[in-house]
Formats: C-alpha cells, structure tokens, sequence
C-alpha cells in the first residue's frame, strides 16, 4: 500500500490541514466503516454473535496488534485509554509503606495523579527533573534505591516530542530489580517499538492520537513474565478462566493479560482499531517512522529559515514525531488562533506550537503551515 492511496480515506485533508495528531487523530474511511460493520451485527444479530467476536478479538486483532510491537497475543488486553492501563498498574502493584516510584517533571498527567494518589498508602514519588525539556539514564540511576519499585515514563513526552534512551534506562531497571513502565501514547503508531527487545514490563496507549483509531480504545500490555507483579484490582466475569456457566463461582484468573478485561469490552471501538492498525501494518511502521521524520526535517528547516526557535530535541535518539517551536515576540496562542484561521491545525503546549504529521500528511501540507505563520 503506497501512502497517496491511503491520504484519499482521510476526508478530513479536503478541508483542513490537520498537524495535531499527538492530540485527538482523525479518523480514515476504513475505521468508519469497520465499527459500523459491527454496529450493523449487533443491529441485525444481537447477541447471537457475541462469542465469535470474543474470539476474533481475543485471537485476530491481538494477534495484530501483538506483531506491531513484537508482544505476544496473550500480553495485549483491551483498554479504554492510557489512564486506564497506567492505574492498573498504578493499583495492581504490593505496595509496601516507604516505597518510590520515579517518574518525570515533564509527564502527562495520566502518568502523575496515579501515583500522587498513592500518598494514602505510603508511597513516594521521586521526581526526574529535566533540563531544556531533557533527562539521561544517569538521572534516572541517580534517584534509584533500595526502595524503589517502578520507574514509569513516557515513551515520548507530550511537551515536546523528547524521546529518552530506552534502551539504557531499561537495562538500568532490569539489573537494578526495578519494574518498568511506559506511556506509550506519543509512540505507537509513529515510531517503530519491538517490546521484545528490551524488558518493558507494561506498557498503555490510547488509540485516538497516532494509531489513529476511536476514541475510548487503547492497549495495554504486560509482560508475560511480570503479570503476577501485578494483582488485578477490577475483577469480573472476563477476568475468571470459565466458561459462560455464569453460577460456577470459580475465581481463577485467566493465565494472560485478558485478566485485566474485567467485562464486556468496546466491541465497536475495537473493530476500528483492528482497521487502523491494518493501516498502519500495511504501509510498514519503519516507512511511517521515515515519513514522519522527513515531513518534521522539513517544518525544522523551514521554520529555521524563518528564525523560529526550536523547543523540540533534534538529536537523532531523542527525535519523535513531535516537533514544538516559539516564535521571538508572538505568543503561541496568537500563532495558533492565526493558522486555525487558515484552517491549519496545531496545538498549543508549554507556551510553543505543537506540530504531528503523520502518514496521511504530506509535504505540501507542511509547506501550507509553513506559508501560513507570521
């Protein structure tokens, strides 16, 4: 699949030009189209249908979403956005009083109250503080002790775009006896992640921004080997390993991640996100990742050229599909509200622009924003 016949199912690029998809993503034809197919089951069949979708979820759109990040089909449950999975996380774990977690000064707030909120448990955050929007392995090393349980971050912070070296923060946490935790949102869907290379222990992304699936989807996964670490705290009859004997009282949790889907799940919702997926495998997440970065090299370079300052990391590592700038004397606001003017979507973040192409965007797109800021 070639990336101008995919642009042709987001109607959303006939009237505007969309570069905020870190933020909300819209939707392509095919997502439409796939959570109306169920719709139109649950119209016509009810409930007679109920356990094939089960079993298409369960195996089909895991399966799918599993091969993306190189997981396992029975490390992937169903969520309805990062908050979601981060609590379990967040609530699942056997807090001892005295114990830390360390997270950064810079993190989306699904990745902050969780843990404040384990205060009445006593429970302490450490926090990394970050310099120009930045933190290393060392800083996280650094707040380390024998106290400490989790490290949990964003894979790609919201603020900025800055991505940290994953790879040397989660030896630091596998040989240091610390859980890992990632906020995946800012990466899947952009950005290549093989989860098998690296001891991430879970991982939660909501699929509205760059998997660009509906709203109220999302995944979780959890390591196979970290899954008893964590107790869930929202049991229900699809947390149990039984059959559909609904009096047979049996509390044994299934043996997989699908412990943590308490209940029915967002049928529709999934099937949308088994489309945006398909998308997103069949063009390749390593050509989206290229796509990505040269669409973002080129607002650098042209917003260089304008004498725009940069807030954004370029560092080859460090880089994301997120690219934030500030203009010297106009505010970000008023930049905003000029280009919304223009009919050019960015968002506003920290006091800079946000901008998030991704592979419907083209350069022509970039081109348009770049005509259209003061």
């Amino acid at each position: 699949m070639d990336f101008s016949r995919v642009r042709k199912e987001f109607p959303i690029k006939r009237s505007r030009v969309y570069l905020n998809n870190a933020s909300i993503a819209p939707m392509s034809n095919p997502v439409i189209a796939a959570v109306n197919a169920l719709m139109a089951d649950v119209r016509d069949s009810g409930r007679n249908n109920y356990p094939l979708w089960c079993w298409h979820a369960d195996n089909i759109i895991k399966g799918r979403i599993a091969t993306l990040i190189g997981a396992d089909k029975s490390e992937i449950a169903f969520i309805k956005n990062t908050t979601e999975g981060i609590s379990i996380v967040a609530n699942g774990i056997d807090w001892r009083p005295g114990d830390n977690v360390i997270i950064a000064d810079i993190e989306y707030p699904s990745n902050v109250y969780c843990w404040m909120n384990l205060k009445q448990r006593g429970v302490q955050i450490r926090w990394i503080k970050s310099r120009d929007g930045r933190f290393t392995a060392d800083d996280v090393a650094a707040l380390i002790d024998r106290q400490t349980r989790l490290v949990s971050l964003s894979a790609v912070q919201f603020l900025n775009g800055f991505r940290f070296d994953l790879e040397n923060v989660a030896e630091l946490c596998r040989t240091r006896g610390v859980l890992l935790n990632l906020d995946g949102i800012q990466l899947l869907g952009a950005l290549h992640l093989d989860v098998s290379r690296y001891p991430i222990d879970f991982l939660s992304a909501g699929g509205h921004k760059w998997l660009m699936a509906p709203i109220g989807t999302g995944i979780f996964y959890c390591r196979r080997s970290s899954l008893e670490h964590l107790h869930p705290v929202n049991v229900g009859y699809h947390s149990v390993d039984k059959s559909e004997d609904d009096i047979d009282y049996d509390f044994t949790l299934k043996p997989h991640a699908g412990r943590f889907e308490e209940a029915l799940v967002n049928f529709p919702g999934i099937w949308g996100l088994e489309a945006a997926v398909d998308l997103i495998m069949n063009l390749g997440i390593d050509r989206i990742e290229r796509h990505i970065r040269n669409l973002t090299r080129r607002a650098y370079e042209g917003l260089k050229s304008r004498n725009y300052q940069i807030v954004s990391s370029f560092e080859n590592k460090e880089r994301s599909g997120i690219l934030c700038f500030k203009h010297a004397l106009l505010s970000a606001q008023q930049i905003g509200e000029r280009l919304q003017e223009a009919k050019v979507d960015l968002a506003v973040r920290g006091g800079a622009l946000r901008m998030s192409p991704t592979f419907y965007n083209d350069e022509d797109e970039i081109d348009a924003m770049l005509a259209a800021l003061p």
